[in-house]
């Protein structure tokens, strides 16, 4: 399963702006140049986090987006299931309907438990946690947490 720009930006975008949340509200020329992203193509990524209240646009001189909730309560499984639509691995697993073969496949299954662990990766990382993470890449921590059981590059 691959995901678009679409989720890939919005992600980045929305971390720009909680990380600059103390400026807010933040331009969005600020967030493109930051992020590297197109501001037409950002645009258009911002605005159903906007439709969806996530983001609030502040009009006028000093005006620009805004969190309309912390950072703690925005997961990253409402960014994505926003920004991609149904991003499901296979069509049987969101309309069982669609295959007369959905009660007895036993791949199905297979595919049904990876959007299972998709789904739960992404809601169990907030805005905050991904902030958190970012900050530990930009001081030279670690890249990412070390799971039990699981050798780390240099490890044997």
């Amino acid at each position: 399963m691959k995901l678009s720009t679409r989720s890939r930006y919005g992600t980045r975008a929305l971390l720009d702006l909680a990380r600059h949340e103390a400026e807010a509200p933040v331009q969005l020329k600020d967030i493109a140049r930051r992020q590297r992203i197109s501001l037409a193509y950002l645009e258009h990524i911002i605005a159903p986090l906007v439709g969806a209240g996530i983001v609030r646009s502040l009009r006028g001189r000093r005006g620009g987006l805004k969190l309309t909730r912390r950072p703690e309560r925005i997961r990253l499984s409402e960014v994505v299931h926003l920004l991609e639509g149904n991003a499901t691995p296979v069509d049987c697993i969101a309309e069982p309907g669609c295959c007369d073969r959905t009660p007895y496949c036993a791949v199905r299954d297979i595919w049904s438990e990876m959007q299972q662990a998709i789904d739960d990766t992404l809601g169990a990382i907030t805005l905050r946690e991904l902030m958190e993470r970012q900050k530990t890449k930009e001081s030279g921590g670690p890249a990412r947490p070390e799971t039990p059981g699981i050798a780390q590059p240099g490890q044997k």
